[in-house]
């Protein structure tokens, strides 16, 4: 088999660092976490993994992939939930990268779609084209037109994963206010944390990514900030990233426990669900 070959210093690698984090806790942490999608996409890359395998060999690299594989659990959870009373409904990535949440959610009846800029969803085709009552989407999030896309009469679940850090603050308040209007009876789910946080992000995500002026973009310091952004909006809440879904301390060595009180303490790292009224 012909592999598909990642550029160093790329969008493409960007893509694979959350899925590598989910192949080494596939393999670390069997008893948590299963994905053998993530080692196949992983075993279709023509790409040096090592240096990336060594920092999240370390206790640090190795919560920070504990981190996104139980984010996406977390996110699966709420999908799964919303899709036991809406069957039909559309489940739709936003930022979707090569996160395949759709696929691990799909009950046979919902339709997915998946959402991201036109480079990225080039390499996605490549990698994960999209199956049965799939799609996938190549827009900007900020560009109105790919709600367009989504058929909501039987509901909609909206999700994000790392992905509105990287926008500025307004930006995010205008595109929930959009999706409350366009999107009666949904919900969006996605993480987030403090500023805290998003500051000690710039040493990793961010800084690969080329953002240096954190202050400007996403954080929350307290989920009720988001109460009063739309009219549209009917709850929002929240629970802790790493033990609000599963508890999973117990399963963790002693480093891993004492990052998990940090991140729930001091970093605020949550995972934010907005309902939207019906119309």
């Amino acid at each position: 088999m012909q592999k598909y070959h990642i550029e160093k210093n790329t969008v493409q690698e960007t893509l694979i660092i959350p899925l590598y984090g989910r192949k080494v806790c596939s393999d670390r942490f069997p008893r948590l976490f299963n994905d053998p999608e993530a080692e196949r996409i992983c075993g279709m890359l023509d790409y040096d993994f090592e240096e990336k395998g060594k920092r999240m060999e370390s206790g640090v690299g190795l919560f920070g992939a504990l981190e996104v594989a139980q984010r996406q659990y977390d996110i699966a959870c709420e999908v799964k939930e919303y899709l036991r009373a809406h069957p039909n409904a559309a489940v739709v990535n936003l930022g979707c990268g090569l996160d395949d949440t759709v696929r691990k959610c799909d009950n046979g009846t919902c339709r997915g779609y998946n959402i991201d800029m036109p480079d990225v969803i080039k390499v996605r085709n490549e990698l994960l084209p999209a199956g049965e009552r799939e799609y996938n989407l190549a827009y900007d999030l900020n560009d109105d037109s790919w709600m367009d896309e989504i058929e909501a009469d039987d509901g909609v679940i909206l999700f994000a994963t790392g992905v509105f850090y990287y926008f500025k603050t307004e930006d995010v308040r205008i595109l929930f206010d959009k999706m409350a209007s366009r999107f009666s009876g949904g919900t969006i789910v996605f993480d987030a944390c403090n500023r805290s946080g998003a500051k000690m992000m710039t040493k990793t995500w961010l800084k690969e990514a080329g953002i240096s002026d954190v202050q400007a973009f996403f954080s929350i310091e307290n989920v009720h900030e988001l109460d009063t952004w739309s009219s549209g909006f009917s709850s929002v809440s929240a629970r802790s990233y790493m033990r609000g879904y599963r508890d999973i301390y117990k399963e963790v060595g002693l480093l891993h426990k004492f990052m998990i009180k940090f991140c729930d303490s001091l970093v605020n790292m949550i995972i934010v669900k907005i309902s939207f009224k019906r119309g």
